[in-house]
């Protein structure tokens, strides 16, 4: 049965909080609370070797059964009814029509937008997120779930195996989320085939422009073709036209 959808949450500036849902916090990630591991074996090097093995075999598993899937990424402060929440939500229900999965965070804002869309058109919806002490971080609209402890190991499954890659506004973590996609797809660990599209003029181009006029014109750091590894659009529809022939995954980077 479908869990009643959230209302949006109200999140302060300095805490996290819980959801109307019990036992839940689905806020952003700089909103988590702090965790500490024990002082015991588990916070041995040796021991954190074999965590992180067994965290990405856990994730690589997960993963196998879904076989045709595109990852969003964007800010998890984003609320129901805002303009970029909205198209994410649309963006969902297209793909998974064209008989995709949506892969994401788990958690707030793009994130839920994601899920949402692709669980209300009955689609794969489905969720990577953090693993917390005691609660978990998992918006409603999540379908098929797993959690990891190492943040790195999730925004390595996050990549893995996706058609396509979607970037909607967000902060650092977005930021930081779209650059290592474009260095791998630069690198060749990622074909250029695989599309990169930025949801998003208002948001984007400013970053395309600093990119074209200081890194390349300017500082010459990278080369004119590295221009074209992503496309910028407004809207869900524009998007979708691009993803929707998103070729099939033969090449990993690792």
């Amino acid at each position: 049965m479908d869990p009643t959808p959230l209302q949006p949450n109200t999140v302060p500036e300095n805490q996290p909080v819980m959801t109307p849902v019990e036992g839940v916090m689905n806020v952003p990630a700089s909103k988590l609370p702090a965790f500490e591991e024990p002082a015991d074996f588990r916070s041995s090097l040796h021991w954190r070797v074999f965590r992180i093995i067994a965290e990405l075999i856990d994730g690589w598993q997960f993963l196998a059964d879904f076989k045709k899937t595109i990852t969003f990424f964007g800010s998890a402060r984003f609320q129901q009814g805002d303009r970029w929440y909205e198209e994410a939500r649309k963006l969902g229900a297209m793909l998974v029509a064209e008989g995709f999965g949506v892969v994401t965070g788990g958690g707030p804002g793009i994130m839920e937008a994601g899920n949402q869309g692709a669980s209300e058109a009955g689609g794969e919806s489905i969720g990577l997120n953090i693993k917390l002490p005691m609660e978990q971080r998992t918006n409603p609209y999540v379908r098929e779930s797993t959690a990891f402890h190492y943040f790195f190991v999730r925004k390595l499954m996050m990549s893995y195996a996706a058609r396509a890659y979607v970037f909607f506004p967000g902060g650092l973590g977005t930021l930081d989320e779209a650059f290592e996609i474009l260095t791998l797809i630069q690198t060749k660990k990622i074909s250029d085939k695989i599309p990169v599209v930025m949801v998003g003029k208002e948001f984007w181009n400013p970053i395309h422009v600093w990119i074209s006029e200081e890194l390349y014109k300017k500082f010459k750091t990278i080369d004119e073709a590295d221009l074209k590894l992503y496309t910028i659009v407004d809207t869900a529809e524009e998007a979708f036209e691009i993803l929707k022939g998103a070729p099939a995954r033969d090449d990993f980077f690792y």
